[in-house]
């Protein structure tokens, strides 16, 4: 397997991962909780969003839009008075999307405890034009090992994410076909 998969030709140069790594840093409060008095997932959830669209949109150099997203873990439950920093990366790219990973970890605000992993996701992005049609992107340049890793393991969920795709597309066609209806 190679680091960079073939690319169509494009006139836009390739951007290196560290281009658009970002954190985002928010301290969670009482408005953050769920009923059980942590943090609600779905915070969680819109803080992995905001960072994977602001990497998405400074890698592709404009809008992007969310397509979906993968497998995100929750490792260990987030407090009230937590620093909660989300790390995201753009892993993987094709003509027009992106998958971008992301690492959700969490310290307490007032301890110099070092901050533990509480979760992780995967997001694929699309960049689009002011029609909110596809336009292309800038591959990724994997730097370090680990980079090089995660974009591996980006093509084997892309590849994941397709089979599963077509797989339900042709059980719906048969079902259509043999009358069945939902």
């Amino acid at each position: 397997m190679t680091d960079q998969a073939p690319r169509p030709k494009c006139d836009i140069p390739g951007k290196p991962t560290a281009a658009s790594r970002t954190t985002l840093s928010h301290i969670m409060t009482g408005n953050d909780t769920n009923l059980l008095g942590t943090v609600h997932g779905g915070v969680i959830m819109k803080l992995v969003d905001d960072a994977a669209g602001a990497v998405a949109g400074r890698h592709s150099g404009g809008p992007a839009v969310t397509a979906s997203m993968d497998e995100m873990v929750f490792l260990e439950p987030v407090r009230v008075g937590d620093l909660v920093h989300v790390r995201a990366q753009v892993n993987w790219t094709g003509r027009s999307s992106m998958e971008v990973g992301v690492r959700v970890m969490a310290e307490r605000w007032n301890e110099s405890t070092p901050a533990q992993q509480v979760g992780s996701a995967y997001l694929v992005f699309a960049a689009v034009d002011a029609d909110g049609k596809p336009r292309p992107v800038p591959h990724v340049i994997p730097e370090t090992e680990r980079d090089k890793r995660r974009y591996q393991e980006a093509q084997i969920r892309r590849t994941h994410r397709l089979a599963r795709r077509r797989a339900i597309k042709e059980l719906r066609e048969k079902r259509v076909a043999d009358g069945i209806e939902d």
